[in-house]
């Protein structure tokens, strides 16, 4: 928990960078919402209010200050098959269930399961997701749909992004080019493709509602495996986005919290009728980069997009779609880690193998949860492989040939039994076996098995075998799992 002196600062210590930064986003956000809302099947407005309410929420209650959470298109589209099987009230009915699992996976800690996401899947992680943001804004510059004005627009965009900096850094160059692109349309009267023609927005704010659901356990059946893929990819994506803002920032924040306060946002907002969303790696860099650091930030993103919306549709719905390609092709060249690129030469082969198969594998299958899912797996194996090399047995005989002694060194776990059997000459013929495990640690029921194995064939041919230099770890586990001091443990292998 952190304490109410931190919580102030995060809210009031940046707070004229945080406000432009907010209005920034703001306008980023509401075509994301409401493609967002034409993914799922749904109407624009239940983006849009899922993105009020999720940015408010998670400004108040999240565990990363200046990170912006909203409707996603992670999570719309784990919903399109049961939109248009049952309908939007169990989409509504399954994000408040998919917030309540997600608060429960925060109350059990389970943010500490990023700890398990090497370095190399989080740089896949961020590869794919800029080149899907840059992917997301080639239908706005099709040539069979826009003219060379849309293009030029887009460059002109691009270089104030890029070059007002250099004029002054006391307004986000985004923000300005938003300004400057919406300015030059109008007064010219260009016909180019505008936010409002992405989709109607609301004129109305968002009212408190029950899901119109029958409160059965055939429902319930219906809508959990739903509620658990957006829980699950909510909380992935939101809790990589949130190690991004860290690294960004150079600061920390609490992925437990987090978890807590993505749940609640989803919670809140199927009650007020919108989709379930989680953190949003491209906004969240849009903030950064214009200097929102704090809570405001995402609050002032929340707040004035339904002010933008709905008090002010008919200007913000004017605004040229270029201007907002421009942001995000942006966000897309700085999402990206060039660096890795030149990395692939210098890394180990096993790190670059994870990293382009995250890539491929988000990008393939437009899934987060299935890429990064690939990529830790992936890492484990190579890990396995990596320890399992390290593992060695060496072996003296006595004077006398009537003693031989194995000592074991390294760890001892599934991936090192093959090496491990196959040191022990079963076929000798010995009085005594000495196994030396004081080099070694035991780690899993495949090694005790092993050992078990070991020691029962040396018995069989009449051998005394002992093990010695366990250490405590090893000790506990190979009381609890061992069989071969259990009675009736030779019989049985002999029967076998």
């Amino acid at each position: 928990m952190i304490s109410m002196h931190l919580y102030r600062q995060q809210w009031f210590g940046n707070i004229r960078a945080d406000l432009l930064s907010g209005l920034v986003v703001a306008l980023a956000l509401i075509p994301e919402a409401i493609a967002f809302s034409i993914i799922a099947g749904v109407d624009p407005k239940v983006g849009l209010y899922a993105s009020f309410s999720i940015a408010v929420i998670c400004a108040i209650t999240g565990g990363r200050p200046g990170m912006i959470s909203a409707a996603t298109a992670a999570t719309a589209v784990l919903m399109v098959t049961l939109v248009k099987d049952h309908g939007l009230q169990y989409l509504l009915a399954a994000t408040v269930l998919a917030g309540v699992l997600q608060i429960g996976a925060g109350l059990l800690k389970l943010g500490r399961v990023m700890r398990f996401v090497s370095k190399s899947v989080m740089t896949g992680f961020v590869n794919a997701l800029a080149i899907l943001i840059f992917l997301a804004q080639v239908p706005e510059l099709d040539p069979s749909k826009v003219t060379w004005l849309t293009y030029a627009l887009v460059a002109a965009g691009l270089g104030i992004i890029y070059l007002f900096p250099y004029v002054t850094k006391a307004v986000p160059s985004p923000l300005v080019t938003i300004i400057v692109l919406t300015a030059l349309t109008l007064a010219f009267g260009w016909d180019v493709r505008t936010v409002g023609d992405m989709g109607a927005l609301p004129d109305t704010l968002p009212v408190f509602l029950i899901p119109q659901i029958p409160l059965t356990w055939e429902t319930l059946q219906i809508i959990f495996p739903y509620s658990l893929a957006v829980a699950v990819v909510g909380l992935l994506e939101s809790l990589m986005t949130q190690n991004i803002v860290d690294d960004l920032t150079d600061t920390t924040s609490d992925r437990n919290q987090e978890c807590i306060g993505q749940g609640l946002a989803n919670t809140a907002t199927g009650f007020i009728g919108g989709m379930a969303g989680c953190a949003m790696i491209g906004q969240s860099i849009i903030n950064v980069k214009s200097g929102g650091r704090g809570r405001l930030s995402t609050f002032v993103a929340g707040v004035m997009l339904l002010v933008f919306v709905v008090g002010l549709g008919d200007w913000v719905s004017r605004i040229p779609m270029a201007a907002l390609v421009a942001i995000m092709i942006m966000v897309s060249i700085g999402t990206f880690s060039w660096s890795s690129i030149l990395a692939l030469r210098t890394h180990p082969k096993s790190s670059s193998v994870v990293m382009l198969a995250t890539v491929a594998a988000v990008i393939y299958t437009h899934n987060l949860a299935i890429g990064v899912g690939i990529g830790v797996l992936l890492s484990g194996i190579f890990f396995a492989g990596k320890i399992a090399q390290l593992f060695r047995v060496t072996s003296s005989l006595s004077a006398d040939g009537a003693e031989r002694t194995y000592r074991v060194e390294g760890q001892l776990f599934f991936a090192s039994v093959e090496d491990f059997m196959k040191a022990f000459d079963f076929r000798e013929v010995l009085d005594r076996v000495i196994i030396d495990v004081s080099e070694a640690h035991i780690w899993d029921i495949s090694s005790v098995a092993a050992l078990d194995m070991a020691v029962l064939k040396f018995r069989r041919d009449g051998a005394e075998v002992q093990i010695v230099g366990m250490n405590a770890a090893s000790e506990t586990i190979v009381d609890e799992l061992a069989l071969h001091d259990k009675p009736g443990a030779l019989d049985k292998m002999l029967a076998h």
